[in-house]
């Protein structure tokens, strides 16, 4: 699918402001939660990769939220917000209790209704994302916590969601393995993450452009997942019944600083360690060029591409359907060649 974005920086129209009751610790929630984090859960113990700045991050997407026309910046978090819901749909039944990790301002919870969850949590790192909630029907209690650290007793959710927030965690194993602690026997987590190729075009724009002004060159996008790794990630967890799946969304600009600005305004901007903090002038305006010259458009914009990855799992239930016994097939996959080849046997 492709998302076709004009002169951005000319829109201007004024964001809704609404009232989100914040609480840190939801006390309405208080039998299903913790008396606090427990970093023992997570796993991002001795061992783990810290790959990500994880305060860096959290200022970023304060800062993002606070920009007077955060609004316009919320095209693909709402786009992918609605993939998510709609994958919630296809599930059959009622969710008492849900939560969404690094719900932000609501980009899942106002494609949902009542009818689909009744209750639901939500979590972010920034305190200032709430102040610019979306409506919905839907109860809802925000609290203020990590996705790498859910402050949850396990067996607490029916369905947890989470839509492009955890490819900024560190232990991703280890926030995997916290949502299926968190969720119910015959729970289900529905999620989306930036996939690997993403930003492939800007990645290989600094690249070259860094190459030939400074001979050298230094990260500038961050490192994502593959859907092979995600899968595996899944099982390991503990998840079964999984379902993995990719979508492409193009998004057009008119260059690359339009495309820089806009990822800054998401809180799309790299926060890894190894992250270069600053580009030369000289290195930006040979981006420029190379971008326009290898995937600019016949129209004068260029494409920034975000390979999307969803996710479905569910915590395992003996009233879940199991796979048959090794071995008790009574049809070979090699008769299956021959059901369409003709019968020698005579009619009469």
């Amino acid at each position: 699918m492709n998302i076709r974005v004009g002169l951005r920086l000319l829109q201007t129209s004024a964001s809704s402001s609404g009232s989100w009751i914040w609480s840190s610790w939801c006390r309405s929630l208080r039998p299903g939660l913790r008396s606090g984090p427990s970093r023992g859960m997570s796993g991002s113990g001795r061992g783990t990769m810290n790959v990500f700045n994880r305060e860096m991050k959290r200022k970023q997407k304060s800062w993002a939220a606070s920009l007077p026309d955060s609004h316009q910046y919320d095209y693909l978090r709402d786009e992918v917000g609605g993939q998510v819901a709609d994958r919630v749909y296809d599930i059959a039944r009622t969710f008492p209790l849900a939560l969404d990790i690094g719900g932000g301002k609501g980009h899942v919870a106002q494609h949902l209704t009542k009818d689909s969850v009744e209750r639901l949590f939500m979590t972010d790192v920034s305190r200032q994302n709430p102040k610019a909630h979306r409506p919905t029907e839907i109860q809802t209690h925000r609290v203020l916590a990590d996705e790498e650290f859910l402050p949850f007793r396990e067996n607490t959710f029916d369905l947890v969601l989470s839509s492009l927030t955890l490819h900024w965690t560190n232990d991703l194993p280890g926030a995997l393995r916290q949502i299926h602690q968190v969720l119910k026997p015959d729970g289900v987590f529905v999620g989306a993450m930036v996939g690997a190729e993403t930003l492939f075009e800007l990645r290989c724009s600094l690249q070259l452009a860094e190459m030939e002004r400074e001979g050298g060159f230094s990260p500038h996008v961050s490192p994502y997942t593959t859907v092979t790794d995600l899968g595996n990630l899944l099982g390991q967890a503990g998840f079964s019944m999984l379902t993995v799946d990719i979508d492409e969304v193009q998004v057009y600009y008119p260059g690359i600083m339009e495309v820089m600005t806009d990822l800054q305004g998401m809180a799309e901007s790299s926060c890894a360690w190894n992250r270069k903090s600053l580009l030369h002038r000289d290195s930006i305006l040979a981006a420029a060029a190379v971008y326009q010259e290898m995937y600019g458009s016949n129209t004068g914009t260029v494409p920034a591409s975000f390979h999307i990855l969803y996710m479905i799992g569910w915590k395992p239930h003996e009233s879940q359907a199991k796979p048959a016994k090794r071995g008790s097939a009574t049809v070979s996959f090699g008769d299956l060649s021959k059901i369409n080849q003709p019968s020698n046997k005579d009619p009469s």
